[in-house]
């Protein structure tokens, strides 16, 4: 039976340091080549749905309220694409401008703007300002860091918790009137998998910054994957940011990345009903309108919400067997040896692991030594600087099963052996 590392004495941990080495040498020699750097759905995944690809196939199947959707107009979206989204987060059909096939333009795009024009409570543009901040809960997104960094925002780190952002940090943060704004994943948050609570959530619709035009980005991208047990409702942000007197606070984004093509889906933006006229105006200065056509193939081959979920469910008979893999070898591997912890996500598309300091990044070099590609140390953290080299995001959706057991595999080999090696320094 393993035991944890920390009760071994030297001689020990020298022992095991020679026995992992070995085995890590014997994984080496397969020559793999695996990449899960990145949460891509699977081609099985894929094949699910690839049906979509038929649903309009005569002209009058291109018709959709009496529009045709492979003509010009319908800036902001077809209404049955509207309401397909609506159903979905549980805001309103009007509150919705559907994009293309990526919410993270609609995210840059909302920056971009509020940079060179200012967002509709602004005083003036967030380029004319001598300082812009924003929050960035962490472990967290790379790209949503990303897109703020690339405007020369200043990034603040604040800490994530079993329950979402620590509130207490972001009621303080808040109050300085540069803090322009948040990036949140709040279901199966990424990379944790964590699910905001109830209290987080109505601390965060609460809020009262001191800038009036403090953008929320709530980017809710996995409000509807879970891949283990039924779907778990979640608040319409909207209504309550409205219910608070924070309605123009919130801009929501979701797509259909995970639900049907990643490359060719459709996305949304839900804020308030003002925001989208105001943005429409600005919005309608680079773009007549985005893939109707895709928007109304969408629309018919998803249907509903419920029919959405019954898609979903064929989605988690995937997925599941994969995070299962992953949560079950970290559990008969780690666990014992009191290395490294993790969170138990039941949806998303990530596997948190945190190591003891010091380890991330020598992990990640052996697994890449031995043929295993994974997400960057510190891409979790703004600027990718982790201040304690410790968090690992697991991207389990990508390769069958027993490639993936052989990923991790060399992942638990490589940890093991990067913990041993500073044990024994």
């Amino acid at each position: 039976m393993a035991v944890s590392y920390q009760s071994m004495n030297r001689q020990q941990l020298q022992a095991e340091l020679e026995s992992v080495r070995a085995q890590y040498e014997a994984q080496k020699e397969k020559g793999l080549k695996l990449d899960m750097s990145r949460g891509k759905p699977g081609k099985e995944q894929l094949d699910l749905v690839s049906d979509m690809l038929t649903v309009l196939s005569k002209p009058e199947d291109c018709v959709s309220d009496g529009i045709d959707v492979r003509n010009y107009g319908e800036l902001s979206g077809i209404p049955a694409a509207k309401k397909l989204f609506a159903e979905i987060l549980g805001c309103k059909p009007e509150e919705c401008f559907i994009g293309g096939c990526a919410s993270l333009t609609l995210m840059y795009d909302l920056i971009a703007k509020a940079y060179t024009n200012g967002l509709k409570n602004s005083e003036k543009p967030w380029a004319k300002l001598d300082t812009v901040k924003f929050l960035c809960p962490a472990p967290g997104y790379d790209r949503h860091f990303k897109v703020t960094q690339s405007f020369g925002a200043e990034l603040i780190t604040v800490a994530m918790t079993e329950t979402g952002p620590d509130m207490d940090a972001v009621e303080q943060l808040v109050k300085d009137p540069a803090v322009k704004g948040m990036w949140c994943v709040p279901k199966y948050s990424n990379p944790d998998g964590i699910i905001y609570s109830d209290e987080t959530i109505r601390r965060i619709a609460n809020l009262k910054p001191a800038a009036k035009d403090f953008a929320l980005m709530w980017d809710n991208a996995y409000c509807i994957h879970e891949f283990e047990g039924d779907f778990v409702p979640f608040a319409d942000m909207l209504t309550l940011c409205r219910e608070a007197g924070n309605a123009d606070m919130v801009y929501e984004f979701a797509s259909t990345s995970k639900v049907t093509f990643p490359g060719a889906g459709i996305s949304v933006m839900a804020t308030s009903v003002e925001n989208l006229a105001y943005l429409n105006k600005l919005i309608g200065c680079q773009i007549i309108s985005y893939d109707k056509v895709n928007q109304l193939r969408h629309v018919r081959y998803l249907k509903d919400k419920a029919h959405t979920l019954e898609l979903m469910k064929k989605h988690a008979k995937v997925l599941g067997p994969k995070f299962r893999c992953v949560l079950d070898t970290l559990a008969r591997e780690i666990e014992p040896l009191g290395i490294a912890s993790w969170q138990k996500p039941t949806g998303g598309y990530f596997v948190s692991v945190n190591t003891a300091n010091g380890l991330a990044k020598r992990t990640l070099a052996l697994c890449k030594e031995a043929g295993v590609v994974m997400t960057s140390a510190g891409a979790t953290f703004p600027y990718g600087i982790d201040p304690n080299d410790s968090n690992i995001r697991i991207a389990p959706s990508l390769p069958p099963v027993a490639e993936l057991q052989a990923a991790m595999d060399i992942f638990c080999l490589s940890l093991r052996l990067a913990a041993l090696e500073q044990l024994t320094k």
